[in-house]
């Protein structure tokens, strides 16, 4: 009868992955097979591996990348690297890459049981000591900058409570990703988690939408209907964009903080919920609550806790990471293979200033990949890299002269083509209207 655990053998040889599975097979493991990284990834994404098997040297992605996805995606998941070209330096970068042993081919069979069982029993003792030390494991919050790891402390702090939580920071910093963190790495993880874009719903249907309706309500409310906080409860609701909810929508927000109950629109009786509420915007609030458009009531009792998540170029160093996940993701996506970038054009990705942020680099990445042919180059990336703020030689400038001037900058490369614009910007139009009417 085959044991619980399921190995994953990754090698071109076809002859090595037969001979391992052969091997494993007689002591009872169940094993999937494959011959690159790109269909290793995808048995990885639909099932459930306790080990995985992996030679170094093959063609377009290699063990190395494969051995740092899964360390990223499934770090309890222990590695084991078989190959046929023993080095130290290869053995000291496979371990520091995340796996557990080293195998060297040709190898016995009872040295591959050996390495196979030391493997699988550090599984448990990974998840006892996650357990004893309550580590943080945000493996899609890419960075080891002190920027980002105060994000991940303050994460791991708030994470098993449902305390009210207020993500400030720019556009496409990730600030959705760490409000999924918080709500996936905490207790309350298999209770619902719903995201709503405040300033993508138009402002006279927010309202039903957020709390729901009954039938006659308004026009067109044919029947009852659940908003978006009774699919959340017992679980997270994140509100992005804050800033753009009316003031109307503003006054029963603060009743569901404050009373955690709602009324559906249309609806006289109320009823209870227990909902953990993460707001988040890259609005000025304290601007807004000064021009009466945001309550302040409403902007003390979401800030119970605050979480700001730091631009792209307070945190450079975490740059290559970050490119390094998204070159690997596109690249076998699009090409099949791992895409390197030459050290040119990775200067180049680290002088500019990113004013797109996380979601930028991700653009300009996957575009890249799709233009280039085994190797990004400065020329596969776009122009607009290559424009960057002078700095006044008589001090700094204030952040929204900064802003204004990038702007401008980035208008006139586009010939004033407010989408393009808008594109390059991570920006939606009505947003970039707004700040060029300002």
């Amino acid at each position: 009868m085959l044991q619980k655990e399921n190995i994953l053998i990754v090698d071109d040889d076809i002859n090595i992955l037969e001979l391992i599975q052969r091997h494993l097979q007689s002591l009872d493991y169940h094993t999937y097979k494959a011959v690159s990284v790109k269909e290793a990834v995808a048995i990885l994404r639909d099932t459930e591996i306790d080990l995985l098997i992996t030679d170094l040297k093959m063609p377009e992605v290699d063990g190395f990348q494969l051995i740092q996805f899964a360390s990223e995606h499934y770090p309890n998941m222990p590695k084991l690297v078989v190959t046929g070209y023993p080095s130290v330096q290869d053995a000291l970068s496979a371990i520091k890459s995340g796996a557990v042993d080293y195998l060297v081919k040709p190898f016995t069979k009872e040295e591959l049981k050996n390495s196979v069982l030391k493997s699988l029993s550090t599984r448990s003792q990974k998840k006892i000591s996650t357990e004893k030390l309550d580590s943080k494991n945000y493996n899609e919050i890419i960075g080891e900058s002190e920027a980002i790891k105060n994000v991940t402390q303050i994460i791991d702090r708030v994470k098993n409570n449902k305390a009210t939580i207020f993500i400030s920071g720019e556009s496409g910093t990730g600030k959705e990703l760490v409000a999924r963190s918080i709500h996936y790495n905490g207790k309350f993880s298999r209770e619902p988690f719903i995201a709503v874009n405040c300033g993508g719903i138009p402002e006279n249907l927010l309202e039903s939408e957020l709390f729901g309706y009954v039938k006659g309500a308004f026009t067109g409310a044919n029947d009852n209907r659940e908003g978006f906080f009774q699919a959340a409860d017992g679980g997270t609701i994140f509100l992005d964009e804050i800033g753009n909810a009316p003031l109307s929508v503003q006054s029963r927000l603060l009743r569901v903080l404050q009373e955690k109950e709602v009324m559906k629109v249309g609806e006289r009786k109320t009823e209870k919920i227990d909902v953990r509420v993460i707001a988040a915007t890259n609005s000025n609030l304290k601007e807004m609550i000064a021009k009466e458009t945001f309550r302040e009531d409403l902007f003390y009792r979401l800030t119970v806790v605050e979480i700001n998540v730091p631009p792209l170029r307070e945190r450079k160093e975490d740059i290559p990471l970050l490119a390094d996940k998204f070159l690997f993701k596109y690249g076998n996506e699009y090409k099949d293979r791992y895409i390197a970038i030459d050290s040119d054009a990775k200067a180049l990705l680290q002088r500019y200033d990113w004013p797109g942020n996380i979601r930028e680099l991700e653009n300009v990445i996957q575009r890249a990949v799709i233009m280039c042919d085994r190797t990004i180059g400065v020329n596969d990336l776009p122009e607009t890299l290559k424009y960057q703020i002078d700095f006044p030689e008589d001090g700094l400038l204030p952040l929204k002269e900064m802003e204004k001037k990038y702007i401008e900058k980035v208008l006139a490369a586009t010939e004033n083509n407010q989408t393009k614009a808008a594109e390059i910007l991570n920006i939606d139009r009505k947003t970039l209207r707004g700040k060029i009417k300002e």
